[in-house]
């Protein structure tokens, strides 16, 4: 029995649900998202709460109950308030800046690195701080994750590219290179 599909959803202020055939589409402020339903999960939509419920008793409706209300969570959140994930550029030469609407990174190659704007997602750059925002919660974390994979931080120095509040443990160097 999943405790997380048992959870009703809260539908804020100013956030519209519609519910078409087997399409759940949310609108709010920030933009619309939609999502196809599988025949096994039932959705039920009242004035403030979403209910999302096992349809038919079976295996397959089990394992994409509590999946299926959490995606659509994500969908009220991501079109009320949007999500953003920062990175953290840190090393001697190492910046991030805007070309267009697509992210530069100088980060120790011989050179820069492009990284293209998807639909739904944006970047913005504040010195050393890179910020990706959007509505789709797993697109937003994704695109972060593919920068910080570009050059993630390396143990001895920590320099790379590292999400912010990382702690990045550091290794010691060699111990008898001075003799």
């Amino acid at each position: 029995m999943s405790r997380i599909g048992k959870k009703p959803i809260n539908i804020p202020q100013g956030v519209e649900i519609k519910k078409e055939g087997e399409m759940i589409t949310v609108k709010g402020p920030k933009g619309e998202l939609s999502l196809e339903v599988p025949a096994e999960i039932s959705v039920e939509i009242g004035e403030n709460e979403i209910n999302v419920l096992e349809g038919k008793k079976s295996k397959k409706s089990k394992a994409m109950w509590g999946t299926f209300r959490s995606l659509i969570s994500n969908m009220v959140t991501g079109v009320k308030e949007g999500y953003k994930k920062e990175l953290q550029v840190k090393g001697v030469g190492y910046r991030a800046e805007m070309q267009g609407e697509n992210l530069i990174l100088r980060v120790g190659f011989s050179h820069p690195v492009e990284v293209k704007k998807e639909e739904g997602v944006d970047f913005s750059v504040n010195k050393d701080i890179i910020t990706v925002s959007g509505t789709k919660k797993d697109l937003v974390h994704r695109i972060a994750a593919e920068i910080r994979k570009i050059r993630p931080p390396e143990p001895y120095k920590g320099k790379g590219i590292r999400y912010k509040g990382e702690e990045i443990t550091l290794k010691e160097g060699k111990k008898g290179a001075g003799k």
